[in-house]
């Protein structure tokens, strides 16, 4: 059974849940223990260096991860590049969602309103 482990910090929607599905062959989806999604999600920018701080999310990925399975990083740039690293050696499959941004601009009570409309593309695999 392929799964997709989600790294990231937000919820999947349905367009990327099909997408999964469609072109990973993906049936399940893992999110983070929330104790880990904490520390995904609010990486200190003081840190000289993630690689201590990152062990947790190692462990998590040996233990429940499985050579093929989909995993999708996305966030600080410096734990995306060391769990990249880590999911490529280890036989897993790093992606990234790809975005186009729509913008709306229109005018409201005299002010200029600007919305920027994030549409899922597609899951890319890193390189």
């Amino acid at each position: 059974m392929k799964k997709m482990i989600l790294l990231f910090s937000h919820q999947l929607t349905e367009n990327q849940k099909e997408d999964a599905h469609q072109n990973w062959d993906i049936e399940s989806f893992i999110a983070l223990p929330e104790k880990l999604q904490k520390l995904w999600s609010n990486i200190d920018p003081d840190l000289e260096s993630v690689s201590d701080y990152l062990d947790p999310v190692r462990t998590f990925l040996e233990s429940t991860a499985e050579e093929g399975d989909v995993i999708l990083i996305q966030g600080d740039f410096g734990a995306c590049y060391n769990l990249v690293e880590h999911t490529k050696s280890s036989n897993m499959l790093p992606v990234y969602a790809t975005t186009r941004r729509l913008i709306e601009e229109y005018t409201e009570n005299g002010k200029s309103i600007k919305k920027s409309i994030f549409e899922h593309r597609r899951f890319r695999r890193y390189a």
